[in-house]
C-alpha cells in the first residue's frame, strides 16, 4: 500500500489517499475534489481551477499525469 496526499496531486490540503496503484489513488483524489467542489472550498477550487487550464493542453497533461505516476512508483510501501 502506498500514500499520497492531496498536495502530491495538486491540491489544497494534507489529506491522504491509499492505494495499491496510482489509479487507486487518482480515484480517491477525485472523489475528495468533487467534495470539495461542492463545499465551495476555496482552496480547493484555486487547485481545480489550475488543473482545468492544464487539461486544455492534453500533453501538458499527459505529462503531469506520467509525473505523478512516476512520484507513486517511487513511493516506499506503507
Amino acid at each position: 500500500m502506498k500514500k499520497m496526499k492531496c498536495s502530491d496531486l495538486g491540491g489544497a490540503c494534507d489529506l491522504e489517499f491509499y492505494g495499491e496503484t496510482f489509479e487507486e489513488i487518482a480515484d480517491q483524489s477525485k472523489a475528495h475534489g468533487m467534495d470539495m467542489y461542492k463545499k465551495n472550498d476555496q482552496a480547493h477550487l484555486k487547485a481545480m481551477a489550475h488543473m482545468q487550464q492544464l487539461m486544455t493542453d492534453p500533453e501538458a497533461m499527459k505529462a503531469w499525469y506520467e509525473e505523478k505516476k512516476k512520484d507513486f512508483q517511487a513511493l516506499p510501501h506503507e
